[in-house]
């Protein structure tokens, strides 16, 4: 081979090495890019849904879509854990049809479900496991990642003030209480605390992320101030 042929050949060897490393780097970038995902939550209609017992209530709910995919139906408000994650009540749609009925068409009645997590940056979608909460009487209410909420035991016969945080299986307070149901809790800042108003009384606990443990009012109100 001559010493012309020589160069032109090293210098296509070396262009095709150089657009094999580019194409090399360019497929790896692309594959560190993170995915961008597309989180919408859709337009509010009413339903009826309908309870263990067959009790009807006018329910609005939602649609969550994920890259243009239906996730899940909503109902309630949207709470924001971090700029990033988001805690919202679910509902779905159940064959309500007897097994004699089930071969000629469905019977899709509402009904309202427990509480789910939206990571918005992975586009991931988990159930929350909050201990004692029942979908037909537990209101939960949110502050941070704490929800509040009066649960019942499984064979409903205990029921409990609870106050569950995100990433714990275990609840950080657990109070058993007479009344069967109660209201959403109320929560206050500075310090944090929760307000259960339960079989007529008022039940105050001071909360961290170690725990929950209950604050007289007396002691509340003086750290209000006067009003």
């Amino acid at each position: 081979m001559s010493r012309t042929g020589a160069r032109t050949y090293n210098g296509q060897a070396m262009r095709f090495a150089l657009f094999f490393l580019i194409l090399v780097l360019l497929a790896g970038a692309s594959e560190a890019a993170p995915r961008q995902h597309t989180v919408l939550l859709g337009k509010w209609r009413m339903v009826e849904a309908r309870s263990e017992t067959g009790a009807a209530q006018e329910t609005r709910v939602r649609e969550l879509v994920i890259d243009g995919r239906l996730r899940e139906y909503l109902t309630g408000p949207v709470h924001e854990v971090t700029a990033r994650l988001f805690v919202v009540r679910r509902a779905y749609r159940m064959n309500d049809a007897l097994p004699e009925e089930g071969r000629r068409s469905a019977q899709w009645i509402w009904r309202l479900g427990g509480w789910i997590s939206v990571d918005r940056e992975t586009g991931h979608v988990a159930q929350l496991n909050l201990p004692a909460f029942d979908s037909e009487i537990s209101a939960a209410s949110w502050y941070r990642d704490f929800a509040a909420y009066c649960g019942v035991s499984d064979d409903g016969s205990r029921s409990y003030m609870m106050v569950a945080q995100l990433g714990k299986r275990k609840p950080i307070l657990k109070k058993e209480v007479s009344a069967s149901t109660c209201p959403a809790p109320r929560w206050d800042r500075s310090p944090s605390r929760v307000t259960f108003l339960a079989a007529g009384e008022k039940n105050i606990f001071a909360v961290s992320a170690r725990g929950a443990g209950p604050q007289p009012e007396t002691l509340a109100a003086e750290e209000e101030g006067p009003q």
